[in-house]
């Protein structure tokens, strides 16, 4: 196999793995705190970041899969990105400055 190959199918892999982190850290959190964070409820968060793990790991990425996988991926950067941090935030009780 090329190089090439396996840098695709790590990178395949690699967003998979990171979208099952994403399902398995909203599966974790309290359902208030999302409330509280001022974001989508926890059934929403889940069903996006488990739906969006699903889809990249039956659509590669690379090919035709690929206008499906990135979608999905970028949903779990979201969740990543923007939710999570407030949600640790909230639960943490924030910083008062």
């Amino acid at each position: 196999m090329l190089v090439a190959t396996w840098i695709l199918i790590a990178i395949h892999w690699a967003g998979a793995l990171t979208g099952l982190f994403a399902f398995v850290h909203a599966l974790r959190q309290r359902s208030d705190a999302y409330s509280a964070a001022d974001r989508k409820t926890k059934p929403i968060w889940m069903l996006i970041t488990g739906g969006s793990t699903v889809v990249m790991v039956l659509f590669e990425f690379y090919g035709g899969g690929m206008i499906l996988w990135l979608p999905a991926l970028v949903a779990v950067l979201v969740y990543l990105v923007d939710v999570r941090p407030k949600l640790i935030e909230v639960q943490r009780g924030g910083r008062n400055w």
